[in-house]
């Protein structure tokens, strides 16, 4: 394996892995604010913010912490066949399936700059009586959708020097 390739698996395996750890702590920010809901309607007047700001926590938990679950092999897969075969079978599944999440991915990152510049372009907010604007959470989309397709090169990577016996 190239010298260059396993400077790129490594870069962007640490990266996700930062970035992937840092998103697991989210899900305290969207308890947190989930609890000062239930807080504020119980004995205060509801707080507007906090359904729509849950949600945006959400997406950030669930978008920045899809590489690092792939990275870590925690994405569902069926494994009716998968798990029986040897890890080079594997590979080479794996290697042919990428194929069709890294065209996913580029269309749906390219969709989310396009929104994105949208956003930015018309200063977007939503619909509601909070009223946020939307720019923070489309670039939130347009940096998981690029980390995912980052940790997608990086796994077919992986997945060649599986096939030719080498490591990574």
């Amino acid at each position: 394996m190239p010298q260059a390739a396993k400077t790129f698996v490594k870069l962007v395996d640490g990266l996700n892995y930062g970035v992937g750890r840092f998103a697991m702590y989210l899900l305290f920010v969207l308890m947190a604010i989930l609890m000062w809901s239930s807080i504020s309607k119980t004995f205060f007047n509801p707080s507007l913010w906090t359904l729509e700001m849950a949600q945006f926590v959400m997406v950030a938990y669930y978008i920045l912490g899809g590489p690092y679950a792939m990275q870590m092999g925690s994405h569902v897969r069926m494994d009716l066949f998968y798990a029986k075969q040897s890890p080079v079978r594997q590979a080479w599944w794996d290697g042919f399936t990428v194929f069709a999440l890294i065209f996913y991915l580029c269309v749906m990152l390219w969709g989310a700059i396009d929104s994105t510049a949208y956003a930015f372009q018309y200063n977007e907010r939503s619909p509601t009586a909070w009223r946020p604007y939307m720019w923070p959470i489309k670039v939130t989309l347009c940096i998981g959708f690029f980390l995912m397709l980052l940790q997608a090169l990086s796994s077919l990577i992986k997945d060649i020097a599986t096939i030719r016996g080498e490591e990574v």
